[in-house]
């Protein structure tokens, strides 16, 4: 009867959290895009633009196993969407050491494989060395705490996007036997940075390197103050780095031999670190039939979450993109584009972030759109090709080729067309909205199929024969085939 009680007790405690926590949920989104908005609002005397470039990373910091690569967050284009973009390439056997950020982190994993974990503050260690509950034996406090326990680590690979919100520390390992390459957007303009616009790393372990730290506000301050803090060559450290000795081994009962190495202070190796013997982990194995089984469970959700299914301690930090078969618009002769938000990554809605992969084939076309409620930085992947953005006053503001490794920003209600070159174009891009959204100027779906044919005809001053042509010869949705370039007249 007491255990029974127990149990009804402990059952609607849950129900009674997770009903709060579905509130809190709730508010906490409507207070984030309320903030969001006011935050994105003073972005908005950046975002005049007379030309916008395609930009390479503009620093290079190099580790003892990998290199980081910073794309210039002064550029006008940045400081307009809020955004800083950072490349890891990670060696075999890299370890990208735990930090967290003042901003959230939205992750795309271009190349390679291998182990992310994240701790989420107040979750628990729910993944645990062989053993640990074994019922054949009693197993004194020494034999317990010898086995690792810790939280969930997740194995990605190339496509993954990994969602994190601001805060939380995470680090990842190259177990793979090619390059490991993160492209990584900081949302510094969240509602979760209560800061400043500069993007700030804290580092939990290793001495950083000061490059990794923002330029802005230092390109920002005057140059008697950068020429005095460049003179005394300020130094970066680890937190514990900055905490008095004593107070750390009391802190976590240890000796202060052993506190003076979670320092670091003489370690030169960088962030990224190489492991000089295989990481040991604990992480199941994900098979194929998982993923197929994860994606059914999303499918049979609905990508809805009412906080009794998914709480923050459990919520899917990624989502892989890289499967045709999960494609949302599929041309087999022009490409595809698959989309990432909150609807089949809950997580999203509290980051206010969402990512879309677009592949097109050799000479094919992405139908001119503008994004209604986001920026969109892209990032391009793969292969090379043509963009044109236009603004507000019909002018072009970018108009040229673009290549692998580069990134472009095309922001709010700006147009914007893509066209591959002879070898494909494949990116992925960032929007700043969880559930971001476009119109197409051209094709089955788009504005100029849903205006009626005498307004088109009046508008553009031409017969109801052209107006109709206009609406009804591309009948493809967002990715457009080229062939249809040689029956195009010459007049």
């Amino acid at each position: 009867m007491g255990s029974s009680c127990l149990l009804s007790l402990t059952f609607c405690f849950l129900v009674l959290f997770n009903c709060c926590f579905a509130q809190i949920e709730q508010v906490t989104s409507q207070r984030g895009q309320q903030q969001q908005g006011k935050r994105r609002s003073q972005q908005q005397n950046e975002c005049q633009f007379d030309r916008i470039k395609a930009l390479e990373p503009a620093r290079r910091i190099k580790s003892e196993a990998g290199v980081t690569e910073i794309w210039d967050e002064n550029d006008q284009q940045f400081q307009c969407a809020g955004v800083v973009v950072i490349r890891h390439t990670i060696k075999q056997q890299g370890l990208l050491l735990p930090s967290y950020s003042n901003t959230p982190k939205f992750i795309y994993v271009d190349q390679g494989r291998g182990f992310h974990g994240a701790a989420i503050p107040g979750c628990p260690e729910t993944f645990q060395s062989s053993g640990q509950n074994s019922r054949d034996r009693r197993e004194s406090s020494e034999d317990q705490q010898q086995k690792d326990q810790h939280q969930k680590v997740r194995q990605v690979r190339e496509g993954d996007v990994v969602a994190l919100p601001a805060g939380v520390a995470d680090w990842f390992y190259n177990n793979g036997d090619s390059p490991l390459v993160l492209v990584q957007l900081l949302d510094t303009s969240n509602a979760a940075n209560q800061l400043d616009q500069d993007f700030r790393k804290f580092f939990l372990a290793g001495n950083p390197q000061q490059e990794l730290q923002s330029q802005r506000s230092s390109n920002q301050r005057g140059q008697h103050e950068g020429e005095s803090r460049r003179g005394q060559q300020e130094r970066y450290r680890n937190l514990f780095g900055g905490f008095d000795e004593r107070l750390l081994a009391e802190a976590f009962n240890v000796d202060t031999k052993l506190v003076r190495r979670m320092r670091n202070e003489n370690d030169s190796r960088g962030i990224i670190v190489q492991v000089q013997h295989e990481l040991q982990v604990v992480s199941p194995q994900e098979s194929r039939e998982e993923e197929e089984r994860e994606r059914e469970h999303q499918r049979r959700q609905g990508g809805g979450s009412n906080g009794l299914e998914e709480s923050f301690c459990t919520a899917r930090l990624k989502h892989n993109i890289n499967n045709p078969e999960d494609a949302d618009v599929f041309n087999p002769q022009a490409g595809r584009l698959t989309t990432v938000n909150s609807l089949n990554l809950p997580i999203l809605r509290h980051i206010q972030l969402s990512a879309q992969r677009g592949v097109l084939y050799p000479n094919a076309l992405m139908t001119p759109n503008w994004n209604i409620n986001a920026h969109s930085i892209c990032y391009i992947t793969r292969g090379s090709g043509r963009i044109q953005i236009v603004g507000d006053n019909g002018q072009a503001v970018f108009d040229g080729q673009v290549r692998q490794g580069q990134v472009i920003t095309a922001p709010q209600n700006f147009a914007v067309v893509k066209k591959a070159g002879s070898q494909g174009l494949e990116w992925v891009s960032f929007k700043t909205n969880d559930n971001a959204q476009i119109s197409q100027m051209a094709g089955r779906v788009s504005v100029i199929r849903a205006i009626p044919e005498d307004v088109l005809a009046n508008a553009f001053q031409i017969s109801r024969e052209d107006a109709r042509k206009l609406k009804n010869n591309r009948d493809e949705v967002s990715v457009f085939s080229s062939s249809q370039e040689s029956r195009r007249g010459r007049d």
